[in-house]
């Protein structure tokens, strides 16, 4: 996993900024004179804003950061003021947590104050905060924003160079046909048993099986996507219990070598996100770990609680996906790999439209439109190829799928190519191209609007351009012919 591809070292400098502008944070909080909780809470605040913030231009990330106060300041003051209450209070996490979900239907920017406003609420609980220490609560996350922002948009803006490509927009619908709207519901289900059983384990660490159940339902849209990440949390939350036992622990809470190992752990969430849930977690649980120490309530049994808690969070993930309006893997994957081949039919139009000499036409960003959409099926069919998937024919189609639309997006990438070559033209070969492709996509998702133009007809082969772009449409031509029989198949049986 660590030997992962990094283009243009993107993922180690996000996460080296994100060290320097967590720490950054803390160093003024402290300097301001704020208490250590108070400290924490920025910390946590300052890792939220650059792990969640995800809007696909700079401008967009600045606006959305700026709106995270007005998102986790009220909520934070509720769930201070509610401290000696435990009924309102759990009542009105239920309410912070279903509106959090919601909110995911609008975006990126959704998605993130929706993150932040849960995670102020769980914040208040794990420093058992109390409305005298408002102020300094106030103060550390706006300084913390101040500094990530500083850090962030000025001495390291890493996403002006290397912008993020666009998010694929959620799946739509109305009423509970939205997958939004659906996973309100379930969330608040799932946080409503770990609420319950979490109390029974612990009064006063039950947050935690509130926490996993929550963040088992980020960036899933299915039954079976929410049932792989509960497993991979649990995992993840195992093998970070162990490191903290031989870590954590001994340190006593020591605080230069418990910071240094902080920092480590931040940097590993970050490096790690991308690419490995479990591992994730392994470091967030490590970092909870040295956190606690750093409060001076560490010990063994504490670890075995929090992996206890983290259990119960999972177990009302997977009830709730269960009982409460299911997503079915099967309806999730057949809509993104539908929206994929869109993206294809998109691309390879633009570019023969390119070819035949349109100099507006542009299939670049309808190529990355396709990577982002291919990134989406891999994680709606993952738990159709998970290892202990005991469905070994739709595992073998599922896998199939895969190396197709992997295919396919090789192919369009190359097109897209030869289409910006400005001596690449066209000729009746392309063509004909073309038209084998349009039908071939045809017999996969119906007929589609705005189908490639009729292009200006050369002389056949005369072109070197046209010849590569010939290769890469006969290429995508196989692909789509193979992928009706994968497609057409048994593999998306209700999951």
């Amino acid at each position: 996993m660590f030997m992962a591809p990094d283009p243009g070292l993107f993922r180690l400098r996000v996460s080296l900024r994100a060290v320097l502008g967590i720490g950054l944070a803390v160093v003024l909080c402290q300097l301001a004179g704020l208490s250590l909780p108070a400290s924490i809470a920025g910390g946590l605040a300052a890792l939220l804003a650059l792990f969640t913030v995800g809007d696909p231009t700079v401008r967009g990330q600045a606006g959305t950061t700026a709106l995270l106060p007005l998102a986790g300041l009220p909520v934070l003051t509720v769930a201070t003021a509610l401290h000696g209450m435990p009924t309102l209070r759990d009542a009105s996490w239920l309410a912070v947590v279903f509106a959090g979900v919601y909110a995911r239907r609008f975006g990126p920017r959704g998605h993130a104050l929706g993150i932040f406003a849960f995670m102020m609420f769980f914040t208040a609980q794990f420093l058992h905060a109390v409305p005298g220490q408002l102020p300094q609560l106030y103060a550390a996350v706006a300084l913390s924003l101040a500094a990530t922002s500083a850090v962030r948009f000025g001495a390291w803006c890493v996403e002006r160079r290397s912008p993020l490509p666009a998010a694929p927009r959620p799946l739509d619908g109305r009423g509970l046909a939205r997958p939004a709207t659906r996973q309100a519901f379930q969330a608040t289900a799932a946080c409503a048993f770990a609420l319950t059983a979490g109390q029974v384990l612990s009064h006063d660490r039950w947050y935690w099986a509130v926490g996993a159940a929550w963040w088992i339902f980020v960036n899933t849209a299915s039954r079976g996507e929410t049932l792989v990440r509960g497993f991979r949390r649990v995992l993840g939350t195992l093998t970070g219990i162990v490191a903290g036992f031989l870590i954590a622990v001994p340190l006593h809470g020591a605080p230069a070598p418990t910071l240094a190992l902080v920092a480590v752990s931040v940097f590993g969430i970050f490096y790690t996100a991308a690419l490995s849930y479990s591992w994730m977690m392994f470091f967030v649980t490590v970092m909870a770990g040295l956190l606690y120490g750093l409060l001076g309530v560490l010990h063994p049994g504490l670890l075995g609680l929090r992996l206890a808690e983290t259990g119960v969070g999972a177990l009302g993930a997977a009830l709730a996906v269960a009982l409460v309006l299911p997503i079915t893997t099967h309806t999730v994957t057949d809509r993104w790999i539908e929206r994929a081949l869109h993206a294809v039919h998109g691309c390879t139009s633009a570019a023969a439209r390119r070819l035949a000499g349109d100099a507006l036409a542009d299939p670049a960003p309808r190529a990355g439109e396709l990577e982002a959409l291919l990134g989406r099926v891999r994680m709606a069919v993952a738990p159709l190829v998970h290892p202990l998937n005991p469905m070994r024919r739709r595992k073998e189609r599922a896998r199939a799928i895969l190396a197709l639309l992997d295919d396919c997006a090789r192919e369009v990438r190359g097109l897209a190519a030869v289409a910006a070559d400005p001596d690449a033209s066209h000729d009746a070969h392309l063509t004909a191209a073309c038209r084998r492709v349009e039908t071939a996509m045809e017999s996969l998702v119906g007929a589609i609007p705005g189908s490639a133009p009729a292009a200006q007809h050369g002389v056949p082969g005369h072109h070197p351009g046209a010849e590569q772009a010939l290769v890469h449409l006969h290429g995508l031509e196989r692909a789509l012919v193979e992928l009706e029989t994968p497609l057409r198949g048994s593999l998306l049986v209700a999951a």
